[in-house]
């Protein structure tokens, strides 16, 4: 709550948790905070943590998968930058489902503020990964699928954009029978 309150004080209790923590979890929940705040004093203290943290758990696959996760659901403007770039970086594997889900499924599945942006470009992304999995894993892909499946419980603008990207990857001539039974399935 301090820290949403956007106020100083309460950035400096948040990155001084961080910095003070014993353990990983408490660790990551500071960081979380951080991650989430839209505030303009968390700025260089969110990129400080974030390198912090990634510097000292690099080693731990699960503990990056994390890393991933907390930044994909933030709900900070450019979020989807943020998801987009790490799609480059080293330690994400799109060939690695646990990457997969840690980054591209918290952004889809948890982030409902800025992957139903109006404009629909969560929901282009997100077409766009589905496709470029379906040739390297298509359970995956199929998975990944679920948040344009519930277009009907959306208003008009946005079931129409999820509608679209469903149809365009129904359009792909070479979609996995996985993939294809999902879209199918949300579509009838």
């Amino acid at each position: 709550y301090l820290v949403r309150s956007g106020k100083a004080e309460g950035i400096v209790a948040c990155a001084t948790q961080f910095k003070t923590a014993t353990n990983m979890t408490d660790q990551a929940a500071a960081l979380r905070c951080l991650v989430h705040s839209e505030a303009a004093d968390a700025v260089a203290a969110r990129e400080e943590a974030l390198a912090d943290f990634y510097t000292q758990w690099r080693h731990e696959a699960l503990v990056v998968d994390q890393w991933f996760a907390i930044q994909a659901t933030s709900s900070a403007e450019g979020a989807l930058d943020r998801v987009r770039a790490l799609l480059q970086h080293a330690d994400f594997d799109i060939r690695n489902p646990n990457k997969v889900r840690s980054l591209i499924g918290a952004f889809c599945g948890q982030n409902h503020v800025r992957f139903h942006a109006a404009e629909g470009a969560g929901y282009t992304f997100l077409a766009d990964r589905v496709l470029e999995l379906d040739k390297l894993n298509p359970q995956i892909a199929s998975r990944l699928l679920t948040p344009l499946t519930r277009f009907a419980k959306f208003d008009e603008g946005r079931k129409s954009l999820m509608q679209a990207e469903l149809a365009r990857i129904k359009a792909c001539a070479e979609l996995s029978r996985d993939v294809f039974e999902v879209v199918e399935k949300s579509t009838l």
